[in-house]
């Protein structure tokens, strides 16, 4: 182990310094610290590294003692160094493994604060191109839609109050941390598409209908300002949202297949409406 680190061991599945890891739910977490933000955890160096570089404060971090000097350790010297508060525990594989009930091959955690979300004008102040998620609280979805909207031009992602949180773990883990990069917040209650009219946006909503046109219709892909509203799988989008957008859009299909995944379905758009 590097000498210019301070580690601490610890053995217990159940010792008091694992407890945010082990002991607590996430949606726990999320209320700790009320009314402040709570707390998340992050896994992997990728990940973590990407939550630092936007901002994220480590509160502590926990990882296999065999990992140390391995791809962890640019994250352990940068978190000794910047955050010197945060304690870096390490243990046995056979601990972790009874914490997140499989083998973690990258070998850490960190439990992270959160942050104030921004407001909704801050998203789209200067947006061409925004993902609406309503009522998906699958947070594997979630965490793959996020992905697909940081690599495909999404300069936004607005979440409905019905879905999954962003941070919860799965999520973050699923976006490879993509989640710190593109900018999220949720929206308050009420019309999201008339909301989004103030700001400017044409919408569209994934979703079957006499009126509906392929997405790569030029009526589509020639707004300047467009939001398109995905919802969760199976149910999808509410009949409300769908009467209130603009326009109703679909990906062609084959075989007789009628949808995809939404995690799929929201990768093709994204590509299908980027800004030019």
């Amino acid at each position: 182990m590097s000498e210019s680190i301070t580690f601490y061991e610890v053995n217990d599945l159940n010792a008091p310094e694992l407890e945010i890891y082990n002991e607590q739910s996430e949606n726990r977490l999320y209320h700790i610290n009320e009314p402040e933000p709570g707390i998340f955890i992050a896994e992997s160096p990728k990940v973590i590294e990407r939550a630092l570089n936007a901002g994220y404060e480590p509160i502590s971090l926990l990882l296999d003692k065999n990992e140390t000097e391995k791809e962890a350790a640019p994250v352990l010297k940068r978190c000794s160094a910047e955050f010197p508060q945060a304690k870096i525990y390490v243990a046995d594989d056979s601990v972790l493994t009874g914490i997140t009930g499989f083998h973690l091959t990258r070998g850490v955690l960190c439990a992270m604060k959160r942050r104030l979300l921004p407001e909704v004008s801050e998203i789209c102040q200067n947006a061409h191109r925004i993902a609406v998620l309503e009522n998906v609280t699958n947070p594997t979805n979630v965490g793959a839609i996020v992905r697909s909207a940081a690599a495909l031009g999404m300069e936004g992602v607005l979440f409905s109050q019905g879905c999954s949180d962003p941070l919860y773990r799965r999520a973050i883990r699923v976006s490879m941390g993509t989640v710190f990069q593109v900018p999220w917040t949720f929206l308050p209650e009420g019309n999201a598409p008339d909301i989004l009219r103030e700001f400017g946006f044409a919408s569209v909503a994934m979703a079957l209908r006499d009126d509906t046109l392929n997405i790569d219709d030029e009526r589509i892909t020639g707004s300047d300002r467009l939001a398109i509203f995905l919802g969760a799988e199976g149910d999808g989008l509410l009949d409300e949202t769908i009467r209130s957008c603009d326009h109703c859009v679909c990906i062609p299909m084959a075989h007789g297949v009628d949808s995809l995944n939404v995690a799929a379905a929201s990768a093709v758009a994204f590509w299908a409406i980027r800004h030019k």
